[in-house]
């Protein structure tokens, strides 16, 4: 009499996990968003697009941060290295009085940003464009969380400042650093004020047939 065959059919998650995996490019040097994508299950290339910031505009903050990314995933998208990739370029902006407000260019405009900020809530604008380089296909759209500051006193404002975190930074603030203290809440996606919205990006996945699991290193 034989020995019954005991194996299992692979189950799906077998399958995904050993099928090849899509190429996953971040077209950013943010520190913050390639951290969001690995804590996620993500294993992104880094190709920075250098990108004149400078030289875009459009006639709100959320277009501004849309027009960014796109021009960022673009950028990226046209190099031979990223050739049958799946590419995702971000932007982020705090719209403050109907204005966007990108890095501070220096100490002093960071100082005042923050005591125009203090008591008050802005919206952070982050802009999300993915580009199937295999395919040509795209999708993009722009994420908001409102972001409530806190009140920090002059003294403390001048110390943030002088650590120089908040001259990298769109907003001259980010939640998981030294600023953190002076947030009082947020309404909406933590991570899109931190780079990158993930509730987002799998959507836009899914409009061009991907699934976030699929990338899961």
């Amino acid at each position: 009499m034989g020995t019954p065959d005991r194996t299992s059919p692979p189950s799906a998650y077998d399958e995904r996990m050993n099928a090849p995996r899509r190429r996953l490019v971040l077209a950013s040097a943010s520190p913050a968003r390639l951290g969001l994508l690995r804590q996620a299950g993500l294993a992104p290339e880094v190709i920075v697009s250098g990108v004149d910031e400078d030289a875009l505009s459009a006639p709100t903050p959320a277009e501004l941060a849309l027009v960014l990314a796109e021009a960022k995933a673009a950028a990226v998208a046209a190099r031979p290295e990223a050739a049958s990739a799946l590419l995702i370029g971000c932007d982020s902006v705090l719209e403050l009085d109907g204005q966007a407000l990108g890095k501070p260019a220096d100490a002093e405009e960071a100082v005042t940003r923050w005591k125009a900020m203090r008591g008050r809530a802005g919206v952070l604008r982050t802009g999300h464009c993915v580009i199937d380089t295999a395919t040509g296909r795209r999708a993009s759209a722009t994420a908001s969380t409102t972001v409530r500051f806190g009140d920090p006193t002059d003294a403390e404002i001048a110390a943030y400042v002088e650590s120089g975190e908040p001259l990298h930074v769109a907003g001259a603030f980010t939640l998981d650093g030294r600023s953190a203290p002076f947030i009082d809440g947020i309404e909406g996606d933590h991570g899109n004020v931190i780079g990158l919205s993930l509730p987002l990006l799998r959507r836009l996945l899914a409009e061009l047939g991907v699934s976030i699991t699929e990338l899961w290193s």
